[in-house]
């Protein structure tokens, strides 16, 4: 009680707002909160730059008890010292951070956002053909968590020490594989496990459906899931104690060796702005040995450099910031955007979602690009390089992936099989969604074809080959159908070319366009040969049904 009455004195004399104070209090003041705030930095990790938000937070943390500190220090001692500057810097922190945060905004940088993922035209040939699908990741994630679970429930050994992590998509010797590090179940368990290390890792093979168990025969103790120093992103934040990093994930290198890779990044807008990937930290988690290199020195076994969400989201500011700001949210002209599915935890919550294919030793995703209204078509899809960030958009018009996967679905209504999130393929120059049908346990069961231009064109069967062959065959009947179709519903539209692309389809030429509104438009170009005199920007009259097209 006699504490909080000097507190009390102190505050109504005014002492502490109105002292000049002795420097000694000062010095006294920060030695104390020296030791709290090696502890603080120890536990948050921040890195020692001011273009991390985690820093400035911890500055303010640490200018709050250092305040703290000087209010009860001077309370109780009855020192003369002053609060003004401690609570001044205080008020600065927050200041800057708030003002970063919004001069840093799309509102005001729109284009440069814009900027940040260069994207180029592609063809259909850029998605893998039908021989290949072993390059196809078709199991999620799901899946392959499942057939992990049970290989290591065999190991009596391993599962009662450790559990499976998260599982990472990678590319090993053109083959896509899932692979996931064992973690040690808890403090306890990393105390008694932690001389040894993590023994092993898990690798799913989602073409043939088959998980290993990889045992290592020195154990990797520099790991996310230990402790202390031991801690992986602790060892990497000492070792580069300034360095922005993020996306620390799991990978092997072509002869199964592990690894762990994190994304080095920068802000190129203001503070806390444009997010854009620089490089990568490899680190050795057997003994902590950790190397930086540029994203153009990365080495061709890593695979994910440019996580897949992050490629999402620099492709929506690309495809709606292109104009402005306002245009984006308004007007919202030449605006698109990822696919996306609601969240688990809200559905009025949307994430973007994507596949992975193998290509050329590199993992890309592809996903879907729809208009930014909501609805269930796409006009096009980008496959891009998660290593080097190369992204492509392919035009072709068609169903967006769920409702392919639904249209799938409902041809096996009766067993209430469950579609993966499907993967793309080139059957023939056609655009085609590629997925698995699982029962209630996440078995795979079925494999799906479903045409991207007609969802209403599926093929099912117990083997990929057996559906593929089935697609084949129904694909070809209905483009011998398109050649008789009757025309006569046909209306007269004007419309403003914004792109014409040409496909060749089994030997014949196919022309598609897209207007000004983002409606794509396809004939056989012999049906259309005066095409040829028109380019982008060019405003013609056509005859269509919305998607068939002939000029007038």
């Amino acid at each position: 009680m006699k504490t909080k009455q000097k507190i009390v004195d102190v505050v109504n004399e005014r002492s502490l707002w109105e002292g000049k104070g002795d420097i000694k209090t000062y010095l006294i003041v920060l030695l104390i909160t020296l030791i709290p705030a090696y502890i603080l930095w120890y536990l948050m990790i921040p890195a020692l730059n001011l273009k991390s938000v985690a820093f400035w937070i911890y500055l303010f943390l640490i200018s709050f008890f250092y305040l703290m500190n000087l209010f009860f220090y001077a309370s109780i001692k009855r020192k003369p010292a002053s609060l003004k500057v401690p609570t001044l810097v205080l008020v600065l922190l927050i200041s800057v951070m708030v003002l970063a945060g919004i001069g840093g905004s799309r509102i005001f940088h729109a284009k440069r956002y814009s900027q940040i993922l260069q994207v180029e035209d592609g063809e259909i040939g850029l998605i893998p053909s039908v021989d290949k699908t072993e390059s196809i990741a078709l199991m999620d994630t799901a899946s392959a968590e499942r057939l992990g679970d049970r290989e290591i429930g065999s190991l009596s050994g391993v599962v009662s020490q450790y559990n499976v992590g998260n599982y990472i998509q990678i590319n090993k010797s053109e083959m896509p594989m899932k692979v996931s590090p064992l973690t040690y179940d808890g403090f306890f368990k990393w105390l008694s496990n932690k001389e040894n290390g993590v023994p092993g890792y898990v690798i799913v093979n989602p073409v043939d459906m088959s998980a290993d168990y990889v045992s290592l025969q020195e154990g990797m103790k520099y790991v996310p899931s230990a402790y202390f120093s031991k801690d992986l992103a602790r060892h990497i934040r000492m070792a580069y104690p300034n360095v922005l990093f993020d996306n620390l994930h799991f990978e092997i290198d072509e002869e199964g060796n592990p690894w762990y890779v994190a994304s080095i990044y920068d802000h190129t807008i203001g503070l806390f702005g444009g997010k854009k990937v620089i490089g990568a930290l490899l680190i050795n988690p057997i003994n902590g040995e950790v190397s930086r290199s540029e994203v153009k020195d990365i080495p061709q076994w890593v695979d994910v450099v440019f996580s897949g969400d992050l490629i999402c989201d620099q492709y929506n500011d690309h495809a709606q910031l292109q104009h402005g700001f306002i245009n984006s949210i308004f007007g919202q002209r030449d605006c698109r955007q990822v696919t996306v599915m609601p969240s688990e935890d809200d559905e009025e919550t949307y994430i973007p979602d994507y596949g992975y294919i193998a290509k050329d030793g590199d993992i890309w995703v592809y996903t879907g690009i729809t208009s930014v209204n909501g609805d269930s078509s796409n006009i096009g899809f980008i496959l891009a390089n998660e290593r080097t960030s190369e992204t492509r958009f392919i035009t072709s018009a068609g169903a967006d992936e769920f409702s392919a996967m639904k249209s799938a679905e409902g041809e096996v209504q009766e067993k209430r099989y469950q579609a993966s999130f499907p993967s793309l393929i080139n059957v023939d120059g056609t655009p085609t969604y590629i997925m698995v049908l699982k029962d209630a346990n996440n078995l795979v069961k079925m494999y799906a074809a479903v045409n991207v231009e007609q969802y209403n064109l599926v093929s099912t069967a117990v083997s990929q080959e057996e559906c593929i062959q089935k697609y084949r065959t129904l694909i070809h009947s209905e483009l011998e159908i398109d050649d008789i179709a009757d025309r006569s519903d046909f209306e007269e539209k004007t419309i403003t070319i914004q792109k014409i692309q040409t496909i060749d389809i089994e030997g014949n030429t196919w022309i598609y366009v897209i207007d000004t509104d983002n409606q794509i438009y396809r004939a056989k170009y012999v049906d259309v040969i005066d095409m040829i005199m028109h380019e982008a920007g060019d405003t013609i009259t056509i005859l269509t049904d919305g998607n068939m097209f002939t000029m007038k």
